[in-house]
């Protein structure tokens, strides 16, 4: 368990690939059987092979909790049955479908943009079983891409405001850093993926940026 740096379908943008949901991660089907060894190894959770809509960017089209997953309205039904093998499953339609983009979720709240319906936010907070609430985060829309959590922290896009960063906390249960991955980048939801025993960042993110990451994770 621990940190590891590099890229997923060779991109660093691993985040957009991989989605923590509870007690599984769940990763593209075309990544290896080595790759997925390596998540196992590195994350602590099992990993469960999937698409969404024959896409491989799972960590941008799903998100949830051990309660239930969001996923987005291109999923078939086929992936949206296998889904349902590990909880509630809320399809989110239209053009506010990106559920991995839209949502930042652990096991005590979850974290929404502010395009989605107040509908919406209602039934995606008794599908997860945790209070929901929307707010941008440094002028960004889509949280999922600018932020990465876990139970223990959350790490944030180094503009975020002061008033974000107290509502994001009260929200998450969790204390929130700053910081950025694959040197420089703001956008730490598309560049990293962590579980409560580890993170999987990519390849270009420095060994400062790591650091911050374990502090912010809790996985020291």
């Amino acid at each position: 368990m621990g940190l590891k740096a590099s890229d997923l379908l060779g991109t660093s943008q691993v985040g957009v690939h991989l989605a923590m949901i509870g007690r599984v991660l769940f990763a593209p089907l075309q990544i290896s059987k080595k790759e997925v060894a390596s998540l196992e190894d590195s994350l602590g959770l099992e990993v469960a092979q999937m698409s969404v809509g024959g896409s491989t960017l799972v960590g941008s089209l799903i998100a949830g909790n051990t309660n239930g997953i969001a996923v987005a309205d291109i999923a078939t039904e086929e992936e949206i049955d296998h889904l349902t093998s590990f909880g509630d499953v809320v399809v989110m339609e239209s053009g506010v479908n990106a559920a991995g983009n839209l949502l930042i979720i652990n096991e005590n709240g979850a974290v929404a943009s502010p395009i989605l319906p107040q509908d919406g936010l209602d039934v995606l907070s008794e599908t997860l079983k945790v209070n929901c609430a929307a707010i941008s985060i440094a002028g960004n829309d889509t949280p999922g891409s600018v932020a990465v959590c876990n139970n223990k922290g959350v790490l944030l896009h180094p503009d975020v405001s002061e008033i974000e960063v107290e509502t994001i906390e009260s929200i998450l249960d969790v204390p929130a850093m700053v910081g950025t991955v694959n040197f420089g980048s703001p956008y730490v939801g598309s560049g990293c993926v962590s579980t409560d025993k580890g993170a999987w960042a990519g390849s270009q993110t420095t060994g400062p940026e790591l650091n911050r990451i374990e502090d912010a994770l809790g996985l020291i």
